[in-house]
């Protein structure tokens, strides 16, 4: 929370204080009635958890072990957000990312205002249950209030518990948002549950997430999670049942306390599910938090329509990207400092049948940067903080990058003229083909970044030109198949003097 951006209230009271409050919460809070939810029409479930700025590299030093045996049992996939100025790392763009299965630059929440908000055509994946599957029984569950009053998550359910947790305190909500969904789960027949629990976001404004309240707070929460999870085992139906579990968060925490800024800490978030086809043990780094709507509907058996415009994919699924393969390459700094030596991201080595032409390029430089380099979010955008990078939120693990900025940080020499090349296709018997990516690029001064197509081993042509920026979108560029060509490579040449960077990722050639 930042104070200016009306999240939640921190608490300022002493503990005891805090504690007589949350109790008294609690109380008047399970005096009313459990809803009667229509009976369920589906053998596939969905339970999803947000647990509002828990940070995932806490988790294992806290007493946890319900998230750490979904962990085992699951796949637990951990990202890094975007920042200002796609976003703020607060709440409102979180959970509408989470519940939208979109970035901010689609569903249009950028902070706590909500200002700018487009559920109307990104609506939260309950809302489009309802449209698309209106016979399956919904529930959500949640203590900070903007989530039902400004539509992120609440809309198309058919039975809801909004409770008040900036007036009331969050602890006791909590507790009684993890009762109610146990009784219903254990006693109904519900097939989607959204649950949220708040009190982790105060304890980290609070107490920050470096202390001992913030892990006291993830043990809370995590015997929720417990609680939870074994209500669905007992049910007599479970047998025949097939249960997704995912927990998810909307931002991390400083070490101090406080988010919405653009550090590492408070971007960090995660997807953890267990279920039918999700892999156990699986530690994957291609996945965003776009990842948990789509995930849901695949456990659902619902196929999106490509008009919903989703940017998440199921969890379980791996990107096929080629730059994915070079995940076991992936080395340390070299001339890096801001980069913990301990973070694996980055190398010069290209992905089979790829290639890297430098022989333009001048000498010296960063070592890292020296023409494209391959690199994960957790390596580059530690390199200098509040200058986009946080903004490659379309790339997924693994992708090419050139950064003559960077570059530029150590001595050198020259300019920065580096192409990097794709293998050749096949392209026999095609009249066009199509060259799909995913790009990030910062145009300045008299920089350059080409995309170039070569027939048959011939003179490269360039088929597109990049003169003003282009803020994490996707591509594709067609070009006519010469008659006879039987092969077609393309090149991303960048050349630039201190100037700024191009992002490609999720490059894929197929026949238009």
């Amino acid at each position: 929370m930042t104070s200016h951006l009306s999240r939640r209230t921190v608490l300022t009271t002493t503990a005891a204080a805090a504690t007589t409050v949350a109790l008294g919460a609690a109380t008047a809070s399970q005096a009313h009635a459990v809803p009667t939810l229509p009976n369920g029409t589906s053998n596939d479930k969905v339970l999803v958890i947000g647990m509002d700025g828990l940070r995932h590299d806490r988790i294992d030093a806290a007493n946890a072990p319900h998230l750490k045996a979904m962990m085992s049992e699951g796949t637990y996939g951990t990202s890094l957000l975007y920042a200002s100025p796609m976003a703020a790392t607060s709440s409102g763009p979180g959970w509408s990312t989470i519940s939208t299965g979109v970035w901010p630059d689609k569903h249009g929440v950028k902070d706590n205002t909500f200002a700018g908000k487009k559920y109307g055509q990104y609506p939260g994946f309950l809302a489009r249950l309802a449209q698309v599957r209106p016979a399956l029984s919904t529930y959500a569950a949640v203590d900070w209030k903007p989530l039902d009053a400004q539509g992120t998550v609440t809309p198309g359910v058919d039975a809801k518990l909004v409770l008040d947790g900036d007036r009331d305190g969050y602890t006791g909500h909590d507790a009684t948002i993890a009762a109610e969904t146990e009784a219903i789960i254990r006693d109904q027949n519900p097939d989607v549950l959204f649950v949220y629990f708040g009190q982790s976001d105060i304890v980290g404004h609070n107490q920050g997430a470096g202390s001992k309240a913030y892990l006291d707070q993830i043990a809370v929460q995590d015997a929720y999670v417990g609680r939870l999870r074994a209500a669905i085992k007992a049910r007599p139906s479970y047998a025949s049942e097939r249960w997704t579990v995912v927990v998810a968060t909307d931002h991390g925490h400083l070490d101090a306390g406080g988010h919405g800024g653009s550090s590492v800490e408070e971007r960090r978030t995660f997807v953890l599910a267990t279920g039918p086809g999700i892999a156990a043990g699986a530690r994957p780094i291609d996945t965003r938090l776009v990842d948990v709507v789509p995930t849901v509907l695949k456990q659902l058996g619902i196929t999106p329509d490509p008009a919903w415009g989703l940017d998440g994919k199921p969890v379980q699924e791996r990107s096929t990207d080629p730059f994915e393969a070079l995940r076991p390459a992936l080395t340390g700094r070299i001339d890096e400092t801001g980069i913990p030596a301990g973070v694996l991201g980055f190398t010069h080595t290209a992905p089979s049948g790829w290639s890297v032409i430098n022989n333009a390029m001048g000498t010296g430089g960063m070592t890292e940067w020296r023409g494209w380099s391959f690199a994960t979010d957790e390596f580059w955008s530690r390199t200098q903080r509040d200058q986009w990078r946080e903004l490659n939120v379309r790339a997924r693990g693994v992708f090419a990058v050139a950064d003559s900025d960077e570059w530029s940080d150590k001595t050198f020499s020259g300019p920065y003229d580096s192409t990097l090349v794709t293998p050749a296709y096949d392209v026999t018997g095609w009249s066009r083909v199509r060259l799909d990516f995913t790009t990030l690029y910062r145009q300045e001064g008299s920089q350059q970044a080409q995309v170039l197509a070569s027939f048959n081993g011939g003179t490269p042509a360039v088929v597109k030109n990049y003169t003003s920026d282009v803020v994490s979108q996707p591509q594709s560029l067609t070009v006519d198949v010469p008659a006879g060509a039987a092969g077609v490579s393309f090149r991303f040449r960048y050349t630039g003097s201190n100037n700024w960077y191009w992002v490609i990722d999720g490059v894929r050639i197929s026949q238009s």
